[in-house]
């Protein structure tokens, strides 16, 4: 897997609404196995988030410059609430047609319904990570195969943290450092 991933790129779109130190672990362990990481925030159709697009690609920009790592870029400008756009953008940005499409376990069972999954899914590969709580059923697995899916299932340890954690408790350990001045600054995820 390592081989033939390192000649894919990695497009890690994300609420960040806060990245979290979750966030970052992903983005280091991605780094490790994908020529490039490109990040970017995102409004997801089906969320309602907390603080608005200006502040969660602020809080994301600001955790990339911390992390420091030339194989880990931040793109405001690829984002789109729709995949298939971004993907579109990133294909004519970056000039590579092998990209992985990172997804949390999470959010896997909801691609049947994205706009333009079958346009989609003869884009990207998919590369799912695992999440507590959100097991990846057999029957996902199983609809993936049937639509002709190419996806892996990542082995990558990461914290049991969410951003929906420091929304509800406004518990500010669970961002990285860099992020907390600015949270604080801006009044920022610290009352429901």
């Amino acid at each position: 897997m390592k081989n033939k991933s390192l000649k894919n790129i990695a497009l890690f779109g994300t609420s960040a609404d806060p990245p979290t130190i979750g966030h970052k672990k992903i983005l280091e362990e991605l780094s490790k196995i994908y020529s490039l990481t490109i990040t970017y925030a995102s409004d997801n159709p089906k969320k309602n988030h907390k603080e608005n697009i200006f502040f969660r690609s602020l809080l994301l920009k600001t955790l990339i410059k911390e992390i420091n790592n030339p194989k880990i870029i931040f793109d405001q400008e690829i984002s789109s609430q729709w995949a298939i756009e971004t993907i579109k953008k990133s294909k004519h940005i970056y000039h590579r047609n092998n990209i992985d499409f990172v997804i949390g376990s999470d959010l896997i069972s909801e691609v049947f319904q994205w706009k333009d999954f079958d346009k989609m899914i003869k884009e990207i590969n998919f590369f799912i990570i695992k999440r507590d709580g959100y097991p990846i059923k057999s029957e996902i697995c199983k609809k993936l195969e049937n639509y002709k899916v190419n996806f892996k299932i990542s082995k990558l340890k990461i914290p049991n943290i969410s951003s929906s954690m420091v929304r509800l408790n406004s518990n500010l350990t669970n961002l990285p450092e860099s992020l907390i001045e600015i949270v604080k600054k801006n009044n920022l995820y610290l009352s429901s």
